[in-house]
């Protein structure tokens, strides 16, 4: 067994704990960032980086490094409903540095965190370390048990912050309790490739039963096809031709390059899962990000959400960690800062699957565009209202440290 110690063990290397691993580095912390494969790179994880997370960005004086990697950048939103395409989305007008979302790889955006965070001596990145469990001195986490390419590892911390994803190992370990809020979906990723006849940025298709979302990726648009909770299976049993069939009825563009969906082994499922800790913290260990509230993909903000979190987290906590102490209060005032935005963000993703996707999956007929969607489409300044909650989020979060 080897052991080593730290101020603060950040057991997960996703968007969170990446965050608040380069925030605590450069305040000063010493900080252990536990990432469990070898690399970043994993197709199909959430890439659109919001302009709340781009203003942070500037904010830390990095903004132009990271533009300079490859990316696209979407200034507005449209729907296509039943063959009729409506404007719904328009970013431009942002009080914000960036009045567009980035749509970029995560591994870039991973990299480009670590790679950034790596400039501190504080700060250090231990890839195919898995945490396992926790370290306990009575009621206290005083660590995290790991799995490492050299065997077994103990991290003795002040601070252990879970950022461990949706499926977290710690948030078991801790025996906090979750409140699961359902979905009626699931959504199938795959890929297409882009040409420079294609129609402009269009985010969703609707038709009878069915909808798709595209994503301009440059040479490839990024598909997301919703189906119904558990839907998967009989998606398959129908049979590769009728999925094919789906989606060009959606989007007929693609009806010349559909047959690049070979097999189903280039459809990954996604199972959408909506819930939230009930409390985000035991004495000596924090939950932020996915760890603590799974988000919908519905607009696409769980990396904000995430990102949001490990700055409220930094804010809060690294000018205690610097004076040698971290009580429970204050990994409760995280959860106070955050909690608010994450249940209004998660009630607008479940209104949405509710109210609006249930009933599309359900839809016999040609679906006619509600009227608050034509409203969008006639009116600009309208079209600024679901760009600020999509683009900055409710409470968002600057660094103060």
């Amino acid at each position: 067994m080897t052991r080593m110690t730290t101020t603060c063990c950040v057991v997960g290397g996703g968007p969170a704990g990446m965050m608040l691993g380069l925030l605590l580095a450069r305040a000063g912390i010493d900080v252990v960032v536990l990432e469990k494969h070898a690399d970043f790179l994993r197709d199909f994880r959430g890439d659109t980086v919001h302009p709340s997370t781009l203003q942070l960005m500037h904010e830390l004086g990095l903004l132009d490094q990271f533009l300079a990697r490859p990316h696209q950048e979407l200034r507005t939103l449209s729907v296509d409903i039943g063959g009729e395409v409506l404007r719904v989305v328009d970013f431009t007008h942002l009080p914000t540095r960036c009045k567009f979302v980035a749509l970029m790889p995560q591994w870039d955006f991973l990299d480009f965190l670590s790679g950034e965070a790596k400039r501190s001596a504080n700060f250090h990145l231990l890839m195919r370390t898995e945490g396992t469990g926790l370290l306990r001195d009575g009621d206290q986490v005083v660590g995290v048990t790991a799995q490492s390419p050299g065997g077994p590892l103990e991290i003795h911390a002040a601070l252990v912050v879970a950022a461990d994803g949706r499926h977290s190992i710690v948030r078991d370990a801790s025996g906090l309790r979750v409140l699961e809020y359902g979905s009626p979906m699931d959504v199938l990723w795959m890929r297409l490739s882009r040409r420079g006849e294609d129609p402009s940025q269009t985010l969703g298709h609707v038709r009878a039963g069915r909808m798709l979302v595209t994503l301009d990726r440059g040479d490839y648009w990024q598909c997301a096809f919703v189906i119904a909770k558990g839907g998967f299976d009989l998606v398959r049993a129908a049979g590769l031709e009728s999925f094919r069939a789906d989606i060009v009825g959606l989007a007929p563009h693609f009806a010349d390059r559909i047959t690049e969906i070979a097999d189903w082994g280039q459809v990954s499922l996604l199972t959408v899962t909506v819930n939230r800790l009930e409390r985000w913290n035991l004495p000596g260990l924090l939950l932020i990000g996915d760890a603590a509230h799974a988000m919908s993909p519905i607009g696409g903000v769980g990396i904000n959400l995430a990102v949001q979190d490990a700055v409220a987290a930094a804010n809060i906590l690294a000018p205690k960690l610097r004076a040698g102490g971290i009580t429970q209060a204050d990994l409760h005032a995280v959860q106070r800062r955050r909690e608010l935005p994450t249940k209004l963000t998660q009630a607008m993703q479940m209104a949405v699957q509710n109210r609006v996707i249930s009933n599309v999956l359900r839809a016999t007929a040609t679906p006619r565009p509600p009227l608050f969607v034509r409203m969008l489409d006639r009116s600009p300044e309208l079209r600024r209202i679901p760009a600020r909650v999509l683009g900055m989020g409710f409470r968002p979060e600057h660094v103060r440290i």
